[in-house]
């Protein structure tokens, strides 16, 4: 917005309702991956935000990646592996073998390799 743009900003949106969803089948959106985190393969993201907090230091949704190699940086976060399986070496740390049910927390500063082995499915929450 321009510094002679005077409209007002749209009104926050309510925060929604309790609610649950099947993780498994929510329809994604593609998702940028920078070609620079690609270490192999043709690994596509896509995702799906199902709640982000006003103030947009919280954020929960799903998040699925195709089989390929990939580096990151990570977010404090925790997610629920839905399907798939990935193993992750997080520098300076240990090396996580990912599947359906696997709980995972990653600091945020994180530096890791995900290798995916068969397409991830994850539900997550993320704070900044």
């Amino acid at each position: 917005m321009s510094t002679s743009d005077h409209s007002a900003a749209p009104a926050p949106a309510p925060v929604p309702a309790s609610f649950a969803v099947d993780a498994a089948d929510v329809e994604l959106e593609p998702d940028d991956l920078d070609p620079a985190q690609i270490v192999s393969g043709d690994p596509v993201v896509t995702g799906k935000v199902l709640w982000e907090s006003a103030d947009g230091k919280q954020v929960r949704g799903i998040w699925q990646i195709t089989p390929g190699v990939v580096t990151d940086v990570e977010a404090n976060e925790l997610f629920v592996v839905v399907g798939g399986r990935a193993t992750v070496e997080v520098e300076g740390g240990g090396t996580l073998e990912l599947g359906p049910g696997s709980a995972c927390v990653l600091r945020e500063g994180d530096k890791t390799v995900w290798t995916v082995h068969e397409t991830l499915r994850k539900a997550y929450h993320i704070s900044y």
